[in-house]
């Protein structure tokens, strides 16, 4: 995720390098048409074209404003997920007697590698590869990462685990119905997630605002080309390219899940819960928690 206000002009153009090639040959045709040709046939009336970019502007912003709800809320499911991992250490450490601290950090230990197999997945990336899974993981859990929904299978066996010690007296049966509380919050979470995750946005709504963006850049140039002349070419990168922008913008925020630079910063996220919950278990050392790179921006 981009945290710094930096940026780079440079890159920016050279991101959408295409885009600005389009509407910058387009601007330099509509212009040596009409200015070298005098091809004055080819100025276009303006209001078909205004209507068309207002039309294009609202769809682009929709399309925008719908996938940032979807980034937003993700970031809000892991707010939830940091919450409720918490709490669940909070209970582990507060409702286990000391005697049980072999079971805390079981238990403590399997929901950090939770919370990090949850990263990979969302990621798609190899859980069982991972560094931090496989320092977390207990080695009669390891199993569970071959399942269909290893996450679930790690919730079904913190379940499974407490269920055990209520049986043998060690837990009681109310707390263990909050300890349960906060095991349905995760899932309710990591279903969340992965409904981001696994529904993409319809593929019409970028395939349609992409082609009217071009063939909005390909006749905007000879709308405006009779009273800026030359000036045309820069409007049009200009203006095109804010729409192709927005489109962009849209495109990137639709799974904030992702490794691209506008993709939430799980690793930190993962990396805080880790933290905290060793910090519960009066642990050391204490992972460090990522910083954003020179460039601002934090995975």
């Amino acid at each position: 995720m981009m945290v710094s206000e930096r940026g780079s002009v440079f890159r920016l153009l050279q991101w959408q390098w295409r885009s600005v090639t389009v509407f910058t040959v387009s601007g330099l045709l509509a212009t040596i048409a009409h200015k070298m040709f005098e091809v004055s046939w080819l100025v276009l009336p303006t209001t078909p074209v205004v209507v068309v970019g207002g039309a294009l502007g609202i769809f682009v912003s929709f399309r925008t404003n719908s996938a940032y709800d979807r980034w937003w809320e993700g970031r809000k499911l892991w707010g939830r997920l940091i919450n409720a991992s918490r709490q669940f250490s909070n209970q582990v450490c507060a409702y286990l007697p000391e005697s049980l601290r072999d079971e805390r950090r079981k238990l403590v230990r399997r929901h950090m590698a939770y919370v990090h197999v949850l990263r990979c997945l969302l990621r798609r990336h190899d859980a069982k590869k991972d560094p931090d899974v496989r320092n977390l993981l207990a080695e009669e859990d390891r199993e569970l990462l071959t399942q269909t929904n290893p996450t679930h299978g790690l919730l079904a066996r913190q379940a499974e685990h407490l269920s055990s010690l209520t049986a043998d007296g060690f837990l009681h049966e109310i707390r263990l119905q909050s300890m349960d509380r906060v095991l349905h919050e995760l899932l309710d979470v990591q279903g969340g997630c992965e409904r981001i995750k696994n529904t993409p946005m319809p593929r019409g709504y970028g395939f349609i605002a992409h082609r009217l963006v071009v063939a909005f850049g390909l006749l905007f140039p000879f709308v405006v080309v009779e009273s800026l002349g030359w000036a045309t070419v820069p409007m049009n990168v200009l203006v095109c390219l804010s729409f192709g922008l927005i489109s962009e913008a849209g495109r990137v925020l639709e799974d904030p899940f992702t490794m691209f630079y506008n993709g939430l910063p799980l690793t930190a996220l993962s990396k805080t819960i880790e933290a905290n919950l060793t910090e519960r278990l009066g642990e050391r050392p204490v992972p460090e928690i990522p910083k954003p790179t020179e460039r601002g921006i934090l995975m």
